[in-house]
Parts: C-alpha cells; sequence; structure tokens
C-alpha cells in the first residue's frame, strides 16, 4: 500500500513514544487548514485522530461519499453563523455544520435531481430517506389544524393512510375528488373551499395510469385563489409524478404547480436497493418550511444511498426508453387477451385520457427525454413501463382470479414497489391498496381484478410469453375445474 507523506510522518512519530511532547509537523486536516492541528504522539491521540488525503483527492470524476455527522469550523464566529441561518434546501459558501442538517453527498444528489426537474435559482430539492417521508413532510411543512386538502380517489396507499390516520387527526379537513382525464380540474375546483391549502395530484395515477390535467388543474386554482404574488396564501398545488419521473413529466415547468414529489426508490433508483424520496420547489418559502420539518421531524436521505440513487440516476434516461418499448409490447398482447376485461396503458389507444387531438393529456404528460421540437424525429416516443388491467369476473371471482394470475408468473417478479431494472407484478386490491375501504378504492376505479405491472428491461418477448402463459393456464384450469 502506498504511504501519503503524513501518513509516514505519523508512522515515524507514533516510534517516538518516549518523547511526550507533540511533533511540530502538521496533519493533513483538511485542504484549507494545514496548521492549526499538530501530529500528535500518544497512542490513544492517534487512533482518535482523524487524517485526511491530499487536497488533490478531490478530483475523483465520481462526487465521493462523506459519512460524517458533523463539520469542522473555522473560528466560533463560523459556527454561530451556520446555527443563525435560515433552514433552506441548499447550503451556501459557509458549508455544513451537522448532517440532520444536510450533508454534502446528499447535497450533490438532491442538486442533480434539481437539475432533472428544471429548478430555478432560488427554488431547490430535498431528499428524504422514502417517498412517504418526502409526502409527509411536504404536507406537514404546510398543514396545520382548520385547514382543507383535496387529494384524489387513486392517491397512493401510503399517502391515503397518512391522511386517514394521522392528518384528520391533527385537524386537517380532506377532500376526496376523481381528479383524472379532461373533467378533472372541474372536479377539484367544486371542491375548494375558503381553508383549502394543498391540491395534491397523482399523475399518471397509481395503480390506474389515469392522466391529470395539470394545466387545467393550475389554471382553476390561479382563477379560484389568485397568482401566488398576489395572494400569498394561495393552496400549494402539489404533484406525485413518480410514474413518469423528469424523463417524462417536469411538473415544475406547468404554470401554477408549486410542488414536484418522486419516490426515487422507484425509477430515479431504478434497481430495487434504495428507499429514497425527493421533494422540489421554486418557491423559497416552502423550502424554508420543508427543511423546517426534515431537519426537526424527518431526516435527509443518508450518504450512502445518496450516492446509490446519484449512480441509478445516470441510466435514467436509456432506462426508461427500454420500460416504455417494452411495455407498449406487454400492453398490446394484454389488452387481445380473452381473459383481460380492460387494459390501462397511456399508449394505447383504448386509454381514456389518449384521445389524439390537440388537447390530449397523454401527448402532453409524456415528453420521453426531449429537449427540443427537433427531438421528435430522432428519439422514439414511449409512455413509461407502468400497466394496469383487469381480469374478467366480479367480486371475488375477480379477487382470486386476479391473485391466481399473479402467482403464475415465472419471468415476473411478485412483489410490491416499481420502477426497477426488473418486472415487477402486484395486486393493490390485496395488497399495495387493501387499507383504502373497499368503496373507496371502487370509486377510484381501483376493480377488484385489477393487477398492476411494472415492466421492466428485460427481452420484450419473454415478458409478453410469460403473461400470456399465466393467463392462459388460469383460463384452462377454470375449464378443468367446471368439467371435474
Amino acid at each position: 500500500m502506498k504511504l501519503t507523506n503524513t501518513c509516514r510522518t505519523a508512522l515515524t512519530v507514533s516510534k517516538r513514544i518516549h518523547k511526550p511532547s507533540l511533533a511540530t509537523t502538521t496533519r493533513n486536516l483538511s485542504s484549507s487548514d494545514k496548521t492549526k492541528h499538530h501530529v500528535p504522539t500518544s497512542f490513544a491521540t492517534q487512533c482518535a485522530t482523524l487524517y485526511h488525503p491530499s487536497p488533490k483527492a478531490n478530483r475523483g470524476l465520481a462526487p465521493p461519499i462523506y459519512f460524517g455527522s458533523t463539520f469542522t469550523l473555522d473560528d466560533a464566529d463560523h459556527g454561530a453563523r451556520l446555527h443563525d441561518k435560515k433552514e433552506a434546501a441548499f447550503t451556501d459558501e459557509d458549508g455544513f455544520v451537522y448532517s440532520r442538517w444536510g450533508s454534502p453527498t446528499n447535497e450533490a444528489c438532491a442538486r442533480q435531481i434539481a437539475a432533472l426537474e428544471g429548478v430555478r435559482e432560488h427554488g431547490g430539492t430535498m431528499l428524504f430517506g422514502s417517498g412517504m417521508s418526502g409526502i409527509t413532510s411536504a404536507l406537514m411543512s404546510v398543514l396545520k389544524a382548520g385547514d382543507h386538502a383535496v387529494f384524489p380517489y387513486t392517491v397512493y396507499g401510503g399517502t391515503h393512510e397518512f391522511l386517514k390516520e394521522f392528518a384528520v387527526h391533527w385537524g386537517v379537513e380532506i377532500d376526496f375528488i376523481d381528479g383524472a382525464g379532461k373533467q378533472g380540474p372541474e372536479a377539484y375546483r367544486a371542491a375548494f373551499r375558503d381553508n383549502t391549502k394543498v391540491v395534491y395530484c397523482e399523475t399518471p395515477a397509481n395503480p390506474t395510469c389515469r392522466i391529470t390535467d395539470l394545466r387545467g388543474v393550475g389554471r382553476v386554482v390561479d382563477e379560484s385563489f389568485g397568482k401566488r404574488e398576489s395572494n400569498p396564501n394561495r393552496p400549494w398545488v402539489m404533484v406525485d409524478g413518480t410514474f413518469a419521473t423528469p424523463y417524462h413529466q417536469r411538473s415544475l415547468d406547468i404554470p401554477g404547480v408549486d410542488v414536484s414529489i418522486h419516490s426515487c426508490t422507484k425509477y430515479l433508483g431504478g434497481h430495487s436497493d434504495i428507499l429514497a424520496g425527493s421533494v422540489s420547489s421554486n418557491s423559497p418559502e416552502f423550502c424554508h418550511g420543508l427543511a423546517k420539518v426534515q431537519k426537526l421531524i424527518t431526516a435527509p436521505l443518508n450518504p450512502m444511498d445518496s450516492y446509490l440513487l446519484m449512480r441509478g440516476i445516470r441510466t435514467l434516461d436509456v432506462r426508461m426508453q427500454r420500460h416504455g418499448e417494452n411495455a407498449l409490447k406487454v400492453a398490446q398482447m394484454l389488452e387481445d387477451h380473452p381473459l383481460v376485461d380492460k387494459t390501462f396503458y397511456p399508449g394505447l389507444p383504448s386509454h381514456p385520457d389518449n384521445t389524439g387531438d390537440d388537447q390530449c393529456l397523454v401527448a402532453d404528460a409524456f415528453r420521453s427525454g426531449r429537449d427540443y421540437a427537433e427531438d421528435v424525429s430522432t428519439m422514439p416516443q414511449t409512455y413509461g413501463g407502468m400497466i394496469a388491467f383487469v381480469v374478467k369476473g366480479e367480486g371475488d371471482v375477480a379477487l382470486e382470479r386476479a391473485k391466481r394470475v399473479c402467482e403464475g408468473l415465472r419471468v415476473v417478479n411478485l412483489a410490491v414497489s416499481l420502477g426497477s431494472v426488473e418486472s415487477l407484478v402486484e395486486h393493490p386490491a390485496s395488497m399495495t391498496h387493501a387499507m383504502i375501504p373497499r368503496e373507496d378504492r371502487l370509486a377510484g376505479g381501483l376493480d377488484d381484478g385489477l393487477i398492476r405491472i411494472s415492466v421492466g428491461i428485460e427481452r420484450a418477448s419473454d415478458l409478453v410469453e410469460d403473461l400470456k402463459s399465466s393467463l392462459d393456464r388460469v383460463m384452462e384450469s377454470e375449464v378443468q375445474e367446471r368439467v371435474a
């Protein structure tokens, strides 16, 4: 192993244990301070001392992982400045003080997502230990007792559980509406009250893949409450865009949208090996409140998972294209299968929001990584990797039939979550949305026989054959049961 000059000095000094005085050679405490601390001569102090590499070590191509929980200060005034600062998404030239308030690896990853989200100069992105941690932090930062919030029926099961098990007991009033399709904005408008503080959207919806007209929602909020510049109490419009990712949908580019939320566990991470969530906004006021909640109640994403999330994002563009290409082939097979009643995939002409006209919500929601108009001719149009389909039957018949289809797969994995390189399947009625009352679930389009597939990047023909075979086997077994 090659030793640095600092390490050689430390080893030499450690042999002089008969000399109690400190050596005058300095240890490399940091790249900015080489004179403050001396190399210790006692064994115990040598063990407890932090040695840093050469200042040139920060030139590695990949950003390093900073595991430190606390950070050295230039002087007492430096510490005073850091503690006196107003909480914000990103640090400034004074750096960091304590990892519960932010850390270098976490911020590096947050800035990468902020770039994908189109966050402007005074906005920011903050990372959390899960998508649910990001969602609850965003809501807690702006809601208090007596406030009102509007959510879609098809909101993620964990979000629904938080609202029912916590928010309502804190005195927050909640209304659920059908926010999908072109009629969605007016459904939101009809639910507005004078005390409405959050207008929450999830699009594409989980798991029905219905599209919310975000431009329409932003417009009706502006018409009802005014723009934020003229009305600071205007409701915060929040969008969970986990299914789409910034590859397809940059929510903050849409007028009237204030907050963009992602479960980074899913597509942004992309490998089923981390839990993470992101919340982005162009509002310094919102970012301050969010940072306060993160500092005091939740917590930032840890450095190791921040690094893994950064690494996953580096292949997001190519993964999303493959997810979409595979999903279209799977969806086309499902739509033609005799055991399937309905297939929900935005890329199919049968999708209720794929109207093909100038106001087509699907066309507006899936940008497919394109940055410029001329990209249309060179970059293929895709529609994401999420599919929902409903097997035929009613009530318990459909419920059991859907479970058998999921359990009969041999390539696709029966598991919750989504957005990874491997394909996953789940049955919402008995799994992710089991905590939602059946009447609420059905009102949001979550039928008993609905199955959700997260299509991975395997060979498309393997996935098509696996799903078709499982559906065929269920049909054949039912025929045999009737004959018997």
